[in-house]
């Protein structure tokens, strides 16, 4: 169904801003507990274990909670989505930057800022953008999730100064601030008659539970589901929680290694958006199966570095480009195969598929390791599993025969 507005493209373009801002903010939040884990440690004398297993139960707690964030935006719409995402971000690391206390520290990053996570994500926004774009949905949701990584080398090099100039209390401060500012901001911008803010209509009947047993009933839902999974195994789980580790393996020092993941970063801005314009263009089931089967590829790359720095940057140039682009065209995939209607619950759903492979990734990935003490087996089981979701995705149609209608 369409949305029951018209807003003025000056107004769609907006939201696809604000959800690149809100997506690098929140990203960048979650980035920062990895730079202050060596501080934490030096300050209170917490154990690595306690603050990783921070980080674990932050992302399940994400991974509990995007399901529902999804079913917000579908009925409440991406203003009120998004701002209470931005305020419970805002809250919790405001709590972070003002305690001494483990306790309140996991109430404030793994509890609150955890739920705020789970709403200021990629599938509330790609659900937002799908619902306002047509001809140019593969392009603005790819800009709009970008995002993502963009706060990686845009947002967080600025709380590493922050660090190095005050403290590690003063980052989480002004992430904090940043998202209590950002918003009312949206809030207000998304506040007029025409804009992008308002939910699909949808009959009183439909309930989460009537929602998510249409959803649950699609084949294509569970190609997406699966495949996303794997992309959170091979990306947020081995590589972006073992790849540093694995560059000091090799002999690289934090420098080199710091730079060839900022390379990765900057890459892989600039395929979500690439991806983004494919998927306007071209068949998207075999846009999307190659960008996976190209992902096994640079694993096979990866695993020989050894002392080859140029290797090392190659490898990141190259997953850099399918990292994150999965995600404008799985987006677009949803919303073809599931409908507008249902997209928020669907994508929240395949988000949450995506940080339960993240954690098996991490866990594996640092399993395998401490059994082999090599790195094979890691990027061995990421080729596998990237090709096995290159071959589920080829089954899907372009199109489906007909457009499904919830019950």
């Amino acid at each position: 169904m369409a949305p029951a507005r018209s807003p003025s493209p000056f107004l769609r373009w907006l939201l696809v801003g604000f959800g690149f801002l809100a997506l690098a903010i929140s990203f960048s939040a979650r980035a920062t507990l990895g730079l202050v884990m060596p501080l934490l440690m030096q300050d209170f004398g917490w154990s690595r274990s306690f603050i990783s297993g921070a980080a674990a139960a932050t992302l399940l707690v994400m991974a509990l909670t995007a399901p529902f964030a999804g079913h917000a935006a579908d009925r409440y719409g991406v203003r009120a989505t998004l701002t209470f995402g931005l305020l419970l971000v805002g809250i919790g690391c405001l709590l972070v930057a003002s305690t001494n206390s483990p306790v309140v520290f996991l109430l404030g990053f793994s509890g609150i800022a955890a739920i705020g996570f789970g709403f200021v994500a990629t599938h509330v926004v790609s659900t937002a953008v799908a619902r306002l774009f047509d001809a140019q949905r593969g392009l603005a949701t790819g800009i709009a999730t970008s995002g993502a990584t963009g706060g990686q080398f845009l947002i967080v090099p600025l709380v590493a100064v922050l660090l190095a100039t005050f403290s590690w209390r003063w980052s989480f401060l002004a992430i904090g601030i940043a998202c209590l500012a950002l918003a009312p901001l949206l809030w207000w911008t998304l506040s007029a008659k025409d804009a992008p803010a308002a939910p699909v209509r949808r009959p009183e009947s439909h309930t989460l539970s009537t929602d998510l047993r249409f959803v649950l009933r699609q084949p294509a839902f569970h190609i997406l589901f699966w495949s996303f999974l794997i992309c959170g195994y091979t990306t947020a789980g081995v590589i972006e929680t073992h790849l540093i580790p694995y560059a000091a393996y090799c002999g690289f020092g934090p420098v080199p290694s710091a730079a060839a993941y900022g390379i990765l970063s900057a890459v892989n801005l600039a395929g979500m958006v690439g991806a983004g314009w494919l998927t306007d263009r071209m068949n998207r089931v075999a846009l999307l199966g190659s960008i996976y089967l190209l992902r096994a590829l640079t694993f096979l790359v990866l695993m020989r570095v050894g002392a080859d720095y140029e290797m090392l940057v190659t490898f990141a140039v190259l997953f850099g480009a399918v990292d994150y682009a999965t995600i404008p065209v799985t987006a677009s995939l949803a919303a073809s195969h599931l409908g507008l209607r249902v997209m928020g619950l669907t994508m929240g759903l395949i988000s949450a598929g995506h940080s339960v492979g993240a954690a098996a990734g991490a866990f594996m990935g640092g399993y395998l390791v401490d059994m082999s003490a090599r790195y094979d087996a890691v990027w061995l089981s990421a080729v596998a599993l990237s090709l096995g979701a290159g071959a589920m995705v080829f089954l899907m149609r372009e199109q489906p025969k007909a457009q499904p209608v919830p019950a």
